[in-house]
This record gives C-alpha cells, structure tokens and sequence, in this order.
C-alpha cells in the first residue's frame, strides 16, 4: 500500500500575547506622508499616558531635525514646543503648525509647513516612550553651582542628551558611557573634549552631574535633558531582555568590522568621538528606511538639516549586532573610536494571525496594497498566469529580491522595486505591471511566528543565531549570490532529510546541508556545503514556528478519502502549503483569496510558473482544513 506523507506550513486567525514591556511599546520608527492639514500618527505609542519624545524629519528635504516632548509640551498657543538638534537655538513656540497633541497611540500633526506635513513630502519619525530602563526626560533651571540633577530611569544611563531651552543659545551637550566624563557635541562633527560639563562624576541610577558651564546649568537658564539606559535586561516575555546598548567600537578601515550588540537592531545612531571632520556627523539609520544587509542605507544626519543620502551599504544589520562595510572617517577610520546607541528590533507576541500575516487578492489592476501593519516579508505572484514566484525581505531591501520557482540568485542592479520605505506602509512593487489577478501575502516577523535572519558563509558546519524565540519547525534558507536551491528542513523529516522548495524532488539526505542537526530556540545548523554555508557567500533564512492558534507545520498520511487536518486553530486555516515527500510532487499554495471553500479552489506550485489548476481539492474547516479526494499530489 503507497503511504503519502505531506509537508504542511498553515496560517490562521487565533490569539496569543502576553503582559511584559517590549521594545514595540516603547519606541516607534514610523514614515509618513504629508497632506498639508491635520493628521493624525497612529505608531502604537502611548504618549498621552507615559509621556515621551518625538523627533522627527522630512526626508526629502532640507529641513530640521525637530523634538518634541511630553515635558516642555504645549507652553503657548496648541502646538508643542520644538527644539532643532542642527541648531544651537532654544525652545520655538509659536509655529502655527507642528505637534498639537499626544495621544494613547500617537500624535496629532496639524497645519502645512516643510518641516512636518507639506503635502506629498515624506517624513519619519523616531518616538521614544518614558519608562524604567529605557528612557525619561528631566527638566531644570540653572544656578551655576556644580550639582546633581535627579532622574526616573532606575538604571545607570549610557547616554545623556541636555540643551538649554531659554535664557541664552547654547550647543547640544551629549554625556555617553564609553566617554567617561568627556563630552561631545550633538549638533557639531567635532570630536569629544574634556570639560567640567559633567563635573567629572559618572551618573547614576537616581541621578546625572551638571557643573557651571552655561550650557548644562547657567544660572537662570532653563534646560532639558533626554536620558537613554544601556543594557537594562527587564524587557520581553521573560524579563531579561535589554532594548538599548550605547557602546564604542574602533574602526579598522576595511569591510567586516562587526558590532556584536547581542541583539539584531532596527536603529543605530553613531558618531565618530576621536576624528574631527565635515564627514563625522551624527549619522542615523533605521530598517523601516533603509538600514539593512546589502544595499544602500538611506542616512540622515542628527547636526544636519540635509536630505536623506544613500550610504551604498557603508553600515549593515549583521546578525545580532551592526557591521561596518568599508573605511572612511564617517564610520570606521582605521584606529579611530566611535560611539553608538542602538536600540532592538520589534519583538512583541502577536495577539491574532491578523497582526502577522495578510493576504490579498488584487481585484483591479494595480500594483500596491496595505497589508494593515508593518511587513517584513512579502511574496506576490499572478496564479493565473504563467509568472514566477517572489519572495522579498526589508533585510534584503528594496531592489533585492528572488523566485521560489529557481535557483537565481538576488539581481545585482534590478530595475524592479519592492518597497519596505513606502511613507504610506503600502506593499508596492514596480516588476509586475498591471493585471487584476495579483496575489500578496505579507509576514511580520514576530515571536513563535517567523523570524528573518541573514548571515554570511563560513563553509565549516557551524550554528547561526536566529531571534525566533522558539524552536524553529521550518527553516528555509537561499543563497543570495549563488545559483544553488532553497533548502527546507521541516521538523518532522528529521535531521538528516531536507526538501527543495524550488523542485519536485522527494525528501533527501547529506548532513552537508543542515549539519544533520535539528533546530534549537536559539539557533539552527548549517553544514559545509555551499547550498547553505559557502564561504563568503551572503544567505537569508526563513524561519517559522508553531503559535498556537496562529500557524502549524505538521505531517499527514493520505487516505484517499476526505481527511480533516486538525492545526489547533478556531476559525480555520487562511494558508496552506503543501509538499508530497515520500516521492516527486510540487508545493501547491492554497488560500482562502481564492478559495478554501466549499466548492471549487484554486492550486498553483510554489516550485513552477505554470496557472493554477482548479478543483475542489480543500474545504474550510475551524481547526485548519479539509484535504478532498484522492489526488495523488496532497491526499
């Protein structure tokens, strides 16, 4: 009697949370687009409750860098008080537009003015929500008498922000951990320099040191200081993660300089402390513009009012930390000390399917859909044509993509775009024109759910870091730069079988692949084979988990008959990819944009550009689904 065993990755609707602090409760990077009236910013920070900071730019445009905060707040008129980090002038309170409020999820813009909200301008924001461990905001009125000055942080800051708010102009004065009592400029490319700003004592837990200079504590004068924590483990599930490391590194002035940080970032703020140039701004990276692994970042510079400039890829995410790519006295002059802040990535448990995984089907032609959050991941395709399948990352960026359906690799100069720096947070790509038959799916990365990680080849059987938070079932990883398949390892085959996303082949075995080694919750193998681990060569590595209620990868014998595929979920599967694996078949796609019904679906191959078939092959069914009749390919 022939057995068939399947390979099964499903998405549902269900739920899952939990009640700790994350990085995502705390600190947003969000794009917008100006409309030249009021809008409002809906970033999930709760700023009316908590307090915060809110810095912004426009992009596109010379213009300032502008800060706003729950402290100095409304003090005339109903827009909040702004203060310009590329400038050495105080408080600005009578703009006619601006911040008028903050609110549980946000902020509120209002007005139209280059610096904000002009129509058809793009702007970020980087908002950064008071807590313990994280962040506060202290105020005080100078007396020029060296003292303490008392602060809520509960933890040792690593870095301290102060400008004086009225009473006289002054620079930016920064206090960071790896400078000891030196201080160093915000608005300035100097180098840091040795004063009695900090009174030559170190802060902590309960307070920082001014002395007499005018610039931290003139008498009269007003001040306000941006107080940010290094390394305090109390975010995350467990309690026991940090979300922000201020830290230094020394520039060797070649490529692979890496940042081990211990975590994978989603914004680095760094500056040169030794080497004074017009090339050692402040410069500032996040992923939601740019900040990746290969291509260029789009930088903006805290001392300057200048446009967003691509960096041709100058910093990279590497891993759990930051890699400097070449020389040059922004970012890695041979010898020379640079510092950082750099803060985590998003990590908080989704509460249902919707917060991690969307899809669409376009009903008209266009080439554009908003997914309803953040995407990290998207793959589109037109089923009904004959057409390849794509499967994009942010970590990637914008121009790097690759099929499912082959072994290609990334394009080196593609003129087709994928946009993860849309102001809009809309999916668009510009390599598909037209068609009404377009299919999206977007995934977020997110605990127990999916994880993206990118790393390099060492051609010796090693692990590599991931920030799944649970054991992998599925890894799926593809050579970027090398015309090898995608390699699946799927929980349930073993550790010594795999699966090839872009073919037909049966399960197969060599322990040169995933080292014959099974996932952990902290990492998975790789061998010393160049399909996952030449050396040198750049990969990316999909990694999906079991959440319950959420997704499910499992196994099932056919029968022949109807068979009901119990996932655990409530209200059925939304996406289901299936893999005969006990000989050849393809990796046929179901969902319910076009069917999971009661009646004919619709199939097409992950592994071919050929339509997709029709039949009814699968029925909805609230644990997960129903596989119908004997089709050699799944039942």
């Amino acid at each position: 009697m022939s057995v068939i065993g399947s390979s099964i990755l499903a998405g549902a609707s269900g739920a899952a949370g939990g009640d700790p602090v994350y990085v995502d409760d705390v600190f947003s990077t969000f794009l917008w687009q100006g409309t030249g009236s009021s809008q409002t910013i809906n970033n999930g920070i709760d700023l009316a409750g908590e307090g915060g900071l809110v810095w912004s730019k426009n992009r596109g445009a010379s213009a300032s860098h502008l800060l706003n905060d729950s402290e100095r707040g409304i003090e005339s008129g109903s827009y909040y008080s702004e203060l310009v980090t590329n400038s050495t002038a105080g408080n600005e309170k009578f703009t006619p537009w601006g911040v008028s409020s903050f609110n549980s999820n946000g902020f509120t813009l209002g007005g139209s003015n280059a610096q904000f909200n002009l129509s058809n301008n793009n702007y970020v924001s980087w908002t950064f929500r008071k807590a313990p461990g994280w962040c506060d905001i202290v105020t005080w009125t100078g007396n020029s008498t060296a003292r303490t000055i008392s602060h809520s942080l509960a933890s040792v800051p690593g870095m301290i922000i102060v400008k004086v708010t009225s009473g006289g102009t002054d620079d930016w004065f920064v206090y960071h951990r790896s400078l000891g009592d030196q201080r160093i400029k915000l608005n300035s490319t100097n180098a840091s320099g040795s004063t009695a700003v900090w009174n030559y004592t170190a802060p902590t837990s309960s307070v920082f040191s001014v002395g007499t200079d005018g610039g931290v504590n003139g008498s009269g004068r007003t001040y306000i200081a941006y107080v940010f924590a290094h390394d305090d483990a109390q975010f995350g599930t467990d309690g026991d993660e940090s979300i922000i490391k201020c830290g230094s590194y020394t520039g060797t002035g070649s490529g692979g300089n890496r940042v081990e940080l211990g975590f994978e970032p989603q914004f680095v703020m760094l500056k040169s402390a030794t080497y004074s140039d017009a090339n050692t701004g402040w410069y500032m990276l996040d992923t939601m513009r740019g900040f990746n692994t290969t291509t260029s970042n789009a930088v903006l510079q805290a001392n300057l009012s200048d446009t967003e400039n691509p960096t041709s890829g100058a910093v990279k995410i590497s891993g759990n930390g930051f890699e400097l790519n070449f020389g040059g006295s922004e970012y890695n002059k041979n010898t020379e000390t640079y510092i950082y802040m750099a803060i985590r990535r998003p990590n908080k448990p989704p509460e249902a399917a919707t917060d991690v995984f969307a899809l669409n089907l376009l009903s008209t032609p266009q080439n554009s859909w908003t997914p309803g959050f953040v995407a990290d991941s998207m793959l589109f395709t037109r089923p009904s044509s004959s057409t390849d399948r794509f499967w994009t990352s942010r970590l990637q960026g914008n121009k790097k993509w690759m099929v499912t359906n082959s072994t290609a690799a990334e394009p080196s100069n593609s003129t087709a775009y994928f946009h993860y720096d849309d102001p809009t947070n809309t999916m668009r790509q510009t390599y598909i024109q037209g068609g009404a038959d377009c299919i999206f799916y977007a995934l977020k990365r997110a605990p127990g759910f999916m994880d993206v990680v990118a790393f390099t080849g060492t051609g010796s059987a090693t692990t590599i870091n991931h920030n799944l938070g649970a054991v992998p079932s599925v890894v799926l990883i593809k050579g970027r730069n090398t015309t090898y398949s995608w390699y699946w390892q799927h929980y349930a085959l073993g550790a010594n079988t795999w699966l090839q996303l872009n073919n037909t082949e049966a399960g197969a075995g060599n322990g040169g692949v995933f080292n014959s080694t099974l996932p952990t919750s902290s990492v998975f193998s790789v061998g010393s084979l160049a399909g996952t681990n030449g050396s040198g060569n750049p990969y990316i590595a999909y990694l999906f988990g079991d959440l319950p209620g959420i997704s499910k990868a499992g196994t099932y014998t056919g029968t022949g008959s109807a068979l009901n595929i119990d996932c655990g979920f409530t209200n059925g599967a939304r996406f289901v990819l299936i893999k005969r694996t006990d000989t050849t078949g393809n990796w046929y796609a179901f969902d319910t944009a076009r069917g999971i019904v009661s009646g004919n679906d619709f199939a097409y191959a992950f592994n071919s550009t050929a339509s997709q078939i029709s039949g009814d092959y699968i029925d909805p069914l609230a644990a997960g689904f129903t596989i119908n009749g004997s089709y050699a390919q799944w039942n």
